[in-house]
């Protein structure tokens, strides 16, 4: 019974290969290897399983599985041959060729192995003649590099430039480190010269790049304190290309961690979760050092977002995040609390603070129970403490900008913090304040508790008079213009709801009117303008400030030109901002019985304001488009600063959605980059917000030519988007939308039709094809028929046991014509590219006859050709599928339509009854015909 059982698994796999699903092929072997299959049947399993792993890729199981049925049978050529590709894959070419050579000795005519032996020895020579050629390159080029003579040259440049390019390839890059490379990029660090230092690192980089073992002996040999001090350097060329090099380490010892400290090459070395932590601790280190570029605290910020907190909720290890909380929290809590550049204090740029803010707000994130937030938040008030309690009014300061940091990001911790003694009474006070720099302080946490839930009440009672009073009688803008932002903010907490207005009527129309004038105000520095971009996010909740900031040109180029600034931390609000006046937040029309059981019940019904109805959003959609909105959203999409958060990047896809929402508009936005812009949306950021982005780019593929809008290889990376917005979660539209964006790809190439599958597609659209809704099931079928060319879906339906042919059969018979077009055009191709489903049509339905007369006799013309050409492809397949035909009333309709009008059809009708002559089953008339 386990004999029957492992073979019957063994069979449905290999059923499961042949239809494409490797995956589910991958499944029936391993169960079958859980039943207690015999030695001989284990080696068929594991060598199976290798021809999986190397149709999904995954070269290194390829190879484990291949040599675990050769264990079994060490003559299992098909084994061996399957682990010398994957070990090529792998490029380990040396190995890859042993296992050729038996291949040849057990099989020596079969020319498939002899061919792969040419290919890879021919790779091997070649290696070997590249390597040689680029020993004397290398020592060529450090000598000039290192010559002190050749200072400046255009032969020096030119050098550099060779270097890091040769390390760009892998095999340059073992050359480069295993000819004293590292020591020798050293000396080039050491000297200072900006152009030298930024070679040096850029070569580094390929030294580096996805290799661990590399990566390890680079930092020993470099120093992991030197590598990191390089961040701090005053010139912003050095400092991001050595935040770029740390970078690529952290991948390269990350990905070590998740293989089991295994490298790219398998080389044993030191475990790299302890270099991992050695270089974050010398990273948390540089954040609180003196005299360390603004620039470089920045550059460390950003790495530990990006390399610290787990990339999934998924992964359930989150040690990293909470080493960091308990080693370097202080740290990051002290750049947090920094005041931007008093003597003494930490050098800060103006996005300092809010990066700290977004660090604290990932770690936070990224706690996975109530005991790990608990401590995080016992940290931060001892923290805060500490400097409140004890140490003046400038303790007071540091702990009150700290509290403002932890606003911005973790807001519980915030909160919280708010509500330790003394620190709102401090913060109220200090709002009185006659020195500029602490009325800044306290008015900016001020504004920042404004938004939160717990203080909100509290503020909206004390703090309305407190900073009406402040916006009035300071002659200091810096400190108006955030009072007004503290009040614009408290003006918006009805949010879109038009009956909850906070202020009389007109004050929020004058509050926006002084921020769009300070926001025009050149002479007002970006960080202080900036303000006047938040309090319009909160403002343009109104549809009368949305109406009449759109109008104001002035005020338009001016929020964009900012947006297009080093002031990175504006970001946010304007696309808050912009989210507003195109109407892109998720709103739903109330259901009228609901509204009138609230009423009747006396409960609160949201309003809309009247200006917020589709034509007006139209209308603002098209001004925004006037100004040139499409480049600065696609200037704000391509920033690399931790300020563009996924909270950030929904805003900004939840636009360009509203923005091709007319087809009118779409050429505009292609124009002008914003389909470039969209592909990093689409792959990165919240669920909502790259579904958004995804839905945006399957709009513009469907109405815009693909090659044009995604020019070069940009046109693959649209594919995975458009592909998940088939899963099931997804609305009934953007279904269809990806559906006819997918036809329009898979009608271009069969590079993107081999990309679309590879994405898992094609069940996916399989599935469509069975919806009820008649616009869905068409574009699948549409979508289905162009990926119809490529030779993996033919044999999906040339397979045995599948119903995909009855459908296009049954499809070309339907009353939508735009259906059966679809379904006909695809039953023509493929009967045309595979004969064998020709004599199967007559098998799959009674009714196929039928469904090829109403074809024939279509009065739509193109129904007509794919008819006929369906039946010549039926006719020419076989003899008696042709008899059965010429049997029918078919015969009939192919003379009327051989006499028609010179055309296609008449052609095809043609020739239909020329091959039935052929055959002997009709005769021709007396004058030939």
């Amino acid at each position: 019974m386990t004999a029957s059982s492992v073979e019957q698994l063994r069979k449905d796999g290999n059923d499961l290969f042949k239809c494409g699903d490797y995956e589910g092929a991958l499944t029936a072997y391993t169960q079958a290897l859980g039943l207690g299959a015999t030695p001989q049947d284990q080696a068929i399993l594991h060598r199976n399983r290798a021809a999986c792993h190397l149709k999904l890729e995954d070269y290194d199981k390829a190879e484990t599985e291949a040599s675990k049925a050769i264990e079994k049978d060490g003559g299992d050529v098909k084994a061996l041959y399957r682990r010398s590709q994957a070990l090529e894959k792998l490029g380990r070419l040396d190995q890859a060729v042993l296992d050729l050579q038996r291949c040849v000795s057990l099989e020596p005519k079969n020319k498939v192995f002899q061919e792969a032996l040419r290919s890879i020895g021919g790779q091997i020579q070649e290696k070997v003649r590249y390597m040689s050629s680029t020993d004397a390159k290398v020592e060529q080029m450090f000598q000039i590099l290192l010559d002190p003579q050749e200072k400046g040259t255009e032969k020096k440049q030119k050098a550099s430039q060779n270097l890091v390019v040769l390390a760009r390839e892998d095999a340059g890059a073992e050359k480069i480190f295993r000819s004293n490379g590292v020591q020798l990029l050293q000396r080039l660090l050491d000297t200072g010269e900006t152009d030298l230092m930024l070679a040096a690192l850029r070569t580094l980089v390929g030294i580096c790049s996805e290799h661990q073992s590399r990566t390890v002996a680079t930092l020993s040999m470099l120093g992991t304190r030197q590598v990191v001090s390089i961040l701090g350097v005053e010139n912003q060329a050095v400092s991001l290309a050595a935040c770029h090099l740390l970078q690529v380490m952290f991948d390269a010892l990350k990905e070590g961690v998740k293989k089991g400290f295994r490298g790219k090459e398998g080389a044993i070395i030191v475990d790299p979760a302890r270099e991992l932590k050695v270089l974050i601790s010398n990273l948390l280190e540089l954040l609180t050092e003196v005299g360390v570029s603004g620039q470089g605290r920045d550059n460390a910020l950003t790495l530990l977002i990006k390399v610290v907190p787990r990339k999934s909720p998924k992964d359930p290890n989150n040690g990293l995040t909470l080493w960091v909380i308990d080693h370097g929290l202080k740290k990051i809590l002290e750049v947090g609390g920094s005041v931007q550049d008093p003597p003494g204090e930490l050098t800060v740029t103006a996005n300092s603070r809010m990066s700290a803010s977004i660090l604290l707000s990932k770690l936070f994130d990224d706690l996975k129970c109530d005991a790990e937030r608990e401590n995080f938040h016992r940290l931060c008030e001892n923290y805060i403490k500490s400097w409140f309690e004890g140490q003046g009014l400038a303790g007071k300061l540091r702990a009150i900008q700290t509290v403002s940091c932890l606003l911005q990001g973790p807001c519980d911790a915030g909160n919280r913090a708010l509500e330790m003694n003394g620190v709102m009474e401090s913060v109220i006070a200090l709002c009185a304040s006659e020195q500029e720099e602490e009325q800044l302080v306290a008015v900016e946490a001020l504004i920042h508790a404004a938004g939160k839930a717990k203080r909100a009440s509290f503020i909206t009672a004390n703090g309305v008079s407190l900073l009406k009073d402040l916006y009035k009688r300071s002659e200091k803008d810096s400190i108006r213009i955030r009072a007004l932002v503290g009040l614009c903010k408290l003006g918006s907490a009805g949010g879109t709801d038009f009956s909850m207005k906070q202020f009389a009527e007109g004050s929020t129309r004058k509050l926006a009117k002084q921020c769009r004038k300070w926001l025009c105000n050149d002479q007002i520095d970006a960080g202080t303008r900036r303000w006047a971009v938040e309090g319009l996010a909160y403002l343009t909740f109104d549809a009368d400030v949305k109406e009449e900031f759109v109008e104001d040109e002035a005020a338009l180029k001016a929020l964009f030109q900012l947006s297009k600034s080093e002031e990175r931390s504006v970001l946010f609000a304007v696309a808050s901002a912009l989210v507003n006046c195109t109407n892109s937040y998720d709103y739903e029309e109330p259901d009228p019985k609901m509204v009138e059981l609230a009423k009747y019940a006396k409960q609160h019904v949201p309003e809309q304001h009247p200006k917020d109805k589709p034509s007006f959003v139209r209308a603002r959609v098209k001004k925004l488009l006037a100004a040139g909105v499409v480049s600065a959203m696609t200037c704000m999409a391509k920033t690399d600063s931790p300020v563009l958060t996924s909270s950030c990047r929904e805003l900004l896809s939840r636009v360009f959605l509203a923005l091709v929402e007319e087809v009118e508009d779409r050429g505009t936005v292609v124009a002008q980059g914003g389909g470039k812009a969209l592909l990093p949306l689409a792959l990165e950021g919240t669920d909502v917000g790259q579904t958004k982005a995804a839905q945006a780019l399957a709009k513009l593929t469907i109405t815009s030519n693909p090659e044009i809008t995604f020019p070069g290889e940009r046109i693959y990376e649209v594919v995975r988007p458009l592909v998940s917005l088939l899963h099931l979660n997804c609305s009934g539209l953007q279904n269809f939308e990806a559906l006819m964006a997918l036809t329009n790809l898979a009608g271009i190439s069969e590079r993107l039709r081999q990309k679309i599958l590879k994405e898992k597609a094609v069940p996916m659209i399989e599935g469509y094809m069975f919806e009820e809704h008649e616009m869905i099931r068409r574009a699948a079928t549409e979508c289905m028929c162009n990926l119809a060319v490529s030779k993996e879906v033919q044999d999906l339906f040339e397979a045995e046991g599948n119903d995909r042919l009855k459908l296009l059969v049954l499809y070309s018979g339907e009353d939508d014509e735009l259906l059966q077009r679809a379904a006909a055009g695809g039953l023509a191709m493929l009967t045309s590219m595979r004969p064998s489903l020709c004599s199967r049509i007559p098998q799959v339905t009674t009714h196929w006859l039928e469904i090829l007369q109403d074809l024939l006799l279509s009065p739509n013309q193109e129904l007509q050709h794919r008819g006929t050409v369906v039946v010549l492809n039926m006719v020419e397949a076989s003899r008696e599928t042709a008899s059965t035909l010429m049997e029918s009333e078919v015969l009939e309709i192919l003379s009327v339509l051989a006499k028609g009008k010179e055309s296609p059809v008449t052609r095809a009708a043609t020739a239909c009854l020329g091959k039935a002559v052929e055959y002997g089953l009709i005769k021709p008339s007396q004058d030939g015909e």
